[in-house]
């Protein structure tokens, strides 16, 4: 089996982490996506980020008409901080040694690679594959680096989750840039709004 994991805060899911996956499904020919929302993401700090419940829901909405992309609770599931590393040896576990797994990764998250934990590992359990995003050089990645991943383009759609969460607090549509069921389900937790 060919599967492929694209991991993330998932602050909200968004057109653009949909439009790469099934872009590198269908490119490198993987069998299914799995969706791993970060409970705890140890390198990111947000004060603005939804509750994992709500972002692990969202998930699940954004991608119900896709029937090779299912979402997992496996990070949410387990104490502690979502370290990528753990999660493909628990994968690696439940699919087998036989299963090729890979970790989709936007290319502009690369040179954080030494903040990783057990990065030679996760280089060693599964393949890297980073999708280049809009204007973004991956020469601006070490090069030791650069060599050690599968360099993946895909269609540029230039939309990101902190763009989103801006315009939900200054009351701009987010129409088109988040699947339909996301936006209603947004507005429904009031998410991403100021409090008073």
């Amino acid at each position: 089996m060919k599967l492929a994991v694209m991991g993330g805060t998932f602050n909200p899911i968004h057109y653009a982490h949909l439009i790469s996956a099934e872009q590198v499904r269908e490119g490198l020919g993987f069998e299914k996506i799995l969706f791993v929302p970060a409970a705890r993401p140890p390198h990111k700090i947000q004060p603005d980020i939804a509750a994992v419940k709500h972002r692990y829901e969202m998930v699940k909405l954004a991608i119900e008409n896709n029937p090779f992309f299912e979402a997992s609770r496996i990070e949410l599931d387990r104490a502690g901080p979502s370290y990528t590393i753990q999660t493909i040896k628990t994968l690696r576990a439940e699919y087998g040694e036989n299963t090729e797994l890979a970790w989709i990764i936007g290319a502009d998250s690369l040179i954080e690679y030494k903040i990783w934990k057990d990065f030679d590992a996760v280089l060693e359990q599964c393949t890297l594959i980073a999708t280049t995003r809009p204007n973004y050089d991956l020469n601006t990645v070490p090069t030791e680096i650069r060599d050690r991943v599968v360099d993946f383009r895909v269609t540029g759609v230039d939309i990101s989750a902190t763009e989103i969460r801006q315009r939900i607090q200054d009351n701009v549509s987010i129409r088109y840039l988040v699947p339909e069921p996301v936006a209603v389900y947004i507005d429904e937790h009031k998410l991403y709004r100021e409090t008073e």
